[in-house]
């Protein structure tokens, strides 16, 4: 029988990517309206219709992330208190919590980050971020993914040439996801180290340079070391 998986964020972008996926697991999508994190009455009746074996938590605030500068009460609700009161939910029925981090949580001067690594992000949505893996690490039977995807097509006209990523697009990156379920713990999650110019001209070979000029950090890039271990096995 199949485990399942009961999906926070279902109307969101990766999700509706995730829906396309042929997997062995039962995701069950639930959107804002029919699971709200900020309701504890709302998490424990899903928990108690669905009953699954994992819970995987793409619900929050992300894009514009100046949304996360200008309204920092919503962005502590829906990305902190909404994560912890998750957490407790998952702690009290012994539930597998699975958390979609990002790789915005770490300071972006060096590059190549492991998952040991000091981190210390560089804007509000980074912290928006860290804040719930805070809850997420005191509950062992989680799995944080520190992710860094984007959605196909690559819909910019501009890409920048001097800040260096692991972007992926959400096809690909659910492969690797989809294989890391069982994990626990920490793990990044993302394509090759490159410049996100270098990453948009493999698909658009007519899109223009541009150099980041404090919108984005120059090194973002995650040490994947520990994901391609785990896939060899």
């Amino acid at each position: 029988m199949s485990q399942k998986i009961l999906v926070t964020g279902g109307d969101g972008r990766f999700a509706k990517e995730l829906m396309k996926a042929k997997t062995r697991y039962n995701f069950i999508f639930r959107n804002k309206k029919q699971l709200n994190v900020l309701s504890t009455k709302s998490i424990i009746n899903n928990l108690k219709n669905y009953k699954p074996h994992i819970v995987l938590h793409l619900a929050g605030m992300s894009r514009p992330m100046n949304l996360h500068e200008k309204n920092i009460n919503k962005s502590i609700d829906l990305n902190i208190i909404g994560t912890a009161n998750l957490v407790k939910a998952c702690n009290e029925k012994n539930i597998k919590l699975i958390f979609f981090s990002s790789s915005y949580i770490y300071p972006g001067k060096k590059g190549n980050y492991k998952e040991t690594d000091p981190v210390l992000p560089w804007n509000n949505y980074g912290w928006s971020k860290l804040g719930a893996e805070s809850a997420v690490q005191m509950y062992k039977n989680s799995l944080i993914v520190r992710a860094c995807m984007t959605e196909k097509p690559f819909t910019h006209k501009f890409a920048f040439t001097n800040v260096e990523t692991n972007f992926i697009f959400h096809d690909q990156f659910i492969k690797l996801f989809i294989k890391a379920i069982p994990l626990k713990g920490v793990i990044n999650i993302g394509g090759k180290c490159q410049s996100i110019y270098q990453f948009a001209l493999s698909y658009n070979r007519k899109i223009k340079r541009k150099k980041s000029s404090g919108q984005l950090p120059l090194k973002i890039s995650m040490n994947l070391t520990k994901l391609n271990n785990f896939l060899k096995k």
